[in-house]
Parts: C-alpha cells; structure tokens; sequence
C-alpha cells in the first residue's frame, strides 16, 4: 500500500477535487485498503481505531457513488454513530468531500429540534448521519424513509453496543433494504459485533484490520495552546520568539499552507524554508541539507515531505495544523526525541479541535498538557535575558576596545544610560517577528472550575459525564476542559460564558441514577 494516490482509488473527480481542496496528499492505511473495496461494492467491516480518517475511508467512496447515480430518489445513504459530537464532526468531514458532487448532507441527533430536522429531510437529502435514538424517533414518527438506502455504515460499533443501541440499530436494519451495501468499523471486535456483521452483512464481507503501530513518545514533552484561527501566526510568532528553539519543524496540513506560511515567516525575518510535494527532489534535499547543517531555523513542512527527514538535533515539533490522523501526529513529534535527547511538541488547537487532543491523549497513552500564549511581557523578558547574555559574553573577551572611542563621542552629547536603550530597542525592533496586538485579544476563555457531586463510586466515568452534560445543556464534550473524577466528587473545567448555563440546565439532575448537585468549585485548578 505504499505511496497509494487517492488518484489511484477509483473515486469519482470531484470528490479527488475536494480530496485535494482539503490538503490531503495521499490517503491512511485505512482509506488505501477500504476505497477500493466500498467502490467495488462489497460489504465491508473496517477495523481501526478512531483517529485514523475513517470517515474519508467510508465517505468517499459513498459520495462518489452517490454522484454517479443518474436518478437519485429518497435517501440514499444513513451513518450511525453513537454521539452527537461524531455525528456533527462526521457531517463536517462529508460536507467538505462533497464540496463539487452536491450531495446534500444531514446530521440528525437528539438536543437538536426534531420539527427542525423534518423540515430538512422534507426538502430532500441524500446522506444522514444519525445517532440510533433520534433516528429511531423519525422512523416511529415516519418523518423518514430508509426504503431506498443503499449504503449504510455502522461507525463506532462497538461503542454504540456499549451505549445499549443494539436494539435500536437491529430496528433501523429492518427499515433499510436487504440489498444495501453495509460498512462496519469497530476498534475492537467482541462477540455482539461479530453477531450483527453475521446477521445483517453479505457472506463475502470483506474484513480490513489496520494493525496500531508501537507509539514511542515517552521522552517528548507535548503541550498545546488553545487559539482562535484567525490569530494563529501571531500565537506561532509568540512561541518562537519566547522559546528561541534552535532546529524546529513546522507541520502544516496543506502544501498552499506551507508556502504561505514560509512566505509570512520570511516576511517578518524568520530564517525559514519549507518542504511539500510539489517541489522537486533537488529542492528538497538541497533543503533538509541547510536544515542538517543548521543553515536555516525553521523547516516548515507537510506530512509526506517530511518522511525524508532524518534529523538527529530537532528541538522542536511544532503543529501548526492538527493533522487528520493519530498516527501522523505520532510520526510528526517522533521527530524530535530522537538518540535518547528530549524532545518538546506544541500544537496550536482552535477550540473545535479540542476534542482531537483528548483522542491523540488515549490514542497515545500521554497526556498533553495546556499552555498559555505567551505574553508580550514574556517576550519582552526573554529578549533581554538573551541580550543580557551576550553582553555579558562579549564583555569577558575584551575585544571592543576600539568601539570606546565612539561611545565616548556619544557621551559628550547624551546620557549613556538613554544611547544604551535606544541601542536595545534597535535589538528589539529587529528581533521581534511580529507587530504584536494587545495579549487580551488573543487570550482563550477563562474557565472556572465546578464541582460536581458524584464521583467513581457512582460509577462515573468521562464518556458518562460528558454526555449528561450534551443531555441537559446542550453544551458539547469538545467545549470541556480537565475532568478530574474522584471517589466521591468531580472537579470540571469550563468556559466561564458556559459556567451558568450548565449549572442551571444539569444541577438537580439524575447522573448515573443519583440526583447530582452542581456548584462553582472553592479553588480553581491551575493550568501547568
């Protein structure tokens, strides 16, 4: 499966445009095993494990085949997946791959308006993504018909059993054709899983494994700042010019990103150049060359341009882009760490890709701890210890003897004390990369902590919590910060514009059986 294409997959033009459009270069184990085998029209059962761009594994091949039936009638596709947050990241990732194809996509799921979602459906749509409850309720409503689906995915299969969809799932089974092409992907395969595939699939179902590669990322210390978009090279400018790294890689997920990432570092006198696959193999190896002997700072690059690089000094891996699977983010910060030396790797998360951290943190068994945007105070202050340190080298050589002369000038006209600051901001003024804005428009939420009253005892767990919280709310799992459940209790981070309503809408309510009382917590968690 080396060096696969997506060209290579048998997929429609338009959505290889979107393919493209979205920056990827050339597709997971999964996607370059399971696309052919959804085109070619078999039954499928994909297993892998989340994070590894399932999405565009199943969801390319449907839109392709979707965008070449000539007379679409009803819905054609339907997507189960246990929660509403998968089911709107899924939607999002089938929006974007049928950018050219016009294939209309809906996700439907409880919290949401039903009369909302029938008014939709009533105006036409050829894929939904559903959790099995809400679904359930259209079909019992009959505000949907699945008569005429000819694909249907099971996604997070064994999470669902574990929710108690089973029935509700054998229950859209039954509304859905015999003849429809049917694609499970589960991360493990127990025995209710291996039932429903028996049940419900053709015989010549196809079984793709993707084996979870060893993840070595002990001797890096990985952290992320949180970040709007839109002040994303301002945060990047803040991190590099606080940590001065000396030999970094840049990730980015897009090779237009590259360039024009290069192009504003170069702008603001980074020493800078990048690496994608649009450039020649002379370009590249004449950069990783100046990027091995030190000749340049930064190497700004994308996945498949850095697999060339073997780079034993790396200081730091820095994420610009969160990539679109774990193990690209393996691959990417297993770039530094290298021949026993530690390794640092930042990545700069806006707030709807929060929940992509806590997937890389169990995917990778390491905790990636938050940070926060450095100050211009901080900037301010390392430039002078840097500066402060140069002086002080180059005042123990004693070789400026003949500058003396020239200052003594300047002392017959000024106070030294105002020609040494004006000499430092002409420092500054050249060292700084960026025309920093004020540090309150890029801060993120502050968040307050809450205390919760359940605990391990109840039985409590994360995935719990989160989704009484979904329940009662409204308020996404991706919104959530550090949940800290112990015996008794939970201590809880969340945004402080999110603090009234999640007690107002979740306190007095049954978690796990029991009324829970919910308050602001007497002490707030210090981010490390």
């Amino acid at each position: 499966m080396e060096n696969k294409k997506f060209s290579d997959l048998k997929l429609n033009s338009s959505v290889l445009k979107a393919i493209d459009d979205m920056g990827f270069e050339e597709p997971s184990k999964i996607q370059a095993e399971a696309i052919p085998v959804v085109i070619d029209g078999y039954d499928m059962i994909g297993q892998a494990q989340t994070g590894t761009g399932k999405t565009v594994a199943f969801g390319a091949p449907i839109i392709s085949k979707i965008k070449d039936i000539d007379e679409k009638e009803g819905v054609q596709a339907i997507i189960l997946t246990p929660t509403r947050e998968l089911a709107i990241q899924i939607t999002d990732e089938l929006t974007r791959l049928s950018k050219y194809a016009r294939v209309r996509v809906l996700p439907i799921y409880g919290g949401q308006s039903i009369e909302r979602q029938m008014r939709a459906i009533k105006r036409g749509v050829d894929v939904i993504v559903a959790t099995p409850g809400r679904i359930m309720d259209h079909i019992k409503r009959k505000t949907v018909k699945l008569d005429k689906v000819k694909f249907l995915v099971l996604d997070e299969a064994d999470e669902m059993l574990d929710m108690g969809f089973i029935d509700d799932i054998e229950g859209i089974i039954k509304n859905i054709s015999g003849d429809r092409q049917t694609m499970l992907f589960s991360a493990t395969m127990p025995a209710p899983i291996k039932k429903l595939a028996s049940n419900y699939m053709k015989k010549e179902v196809k079984h793709i494994a993707i084996i979870k590669n060893s993840l070595t990322v002990e001797r890096i210390q990985q952290f992320y700042f949180e970040v709007k978009n839109k002040d994303k090279f301002e945060a990047l400018c803040r991190i590099i010019d606080v940590e001065e790294p000396e030999t970094t890689i840049i990730f980015c997920r897009t090779k237009r990103g590259v360039d024009e990432l290069v192009e504003s570092m170069q702008f603001r006198g980074y020493n800078v150049e990048g690496m994608h696959g649009d450039m020649s193999q002379n370009q590249r190896i004449n950069t990783l060359k100046k990027f091995k002997e030190n000749n340049i700072d930064f190497l700004v690059a994308t996945d498949v341009a850095a697999r060339g690089i073997d780079v034993h000094n790396v200081s730091h891996v820095i994420n610009y882009d969160i990539p679109q699977d774990m193990e690209s983010y393996v691959h990417r910060i297993g770039r530094t760490g290298r021949a026993n030396a530690e390794g640092i790797a930042y990545s700069l998360v806006t707030p709807r890709e929060y929940v992509m951290i806590k997937q890389i943190e169990k995917f990778t068994k390491s905790k990636i701890r938050r940070k926060e945007i450095p100050t211009i105070d901080d900037i301010f202050e390392t430039k002078y210890n840097t500066l402060t340190d140069k002086i002080t080298k180059n005042i123990e050589k004693d070789d400026f003897k003949k500058y003396i002369p020239f200052v003594q000038k300047l002392d017959d006209e000024f106070n030294l004390v105002d020609v040494s600051a004006a000499l430092v901001k002409m420092i500054f003024d050249k060292e700084m990369g960026f025309d920093y804005s004020d540090d309150d428009k890029l801060k993120s939420d502050e968040s307050v902590r809450l205390f919760f009253s359940a605990g391990r005892k109840d039985k409590l767990t994360v995935k719990k919590l989160l989704e009484f919280i979904d329940n009662a709310s409204g308020v996404e799992g991706n919104e959530i910060g550090d949940i800290d459940i112990l015996d008794k209790f939970t201590f809880v981070d969340v945004p402080e514009r999110l603090r009234d309503v999640i007690i107002r809408t979740c306190d007095g309510k049954k978690l796990n059986g029991r009324k829970v009382n919910i308050e602001v917590a007497k002490s707030k968690k210090k981010s490390k």
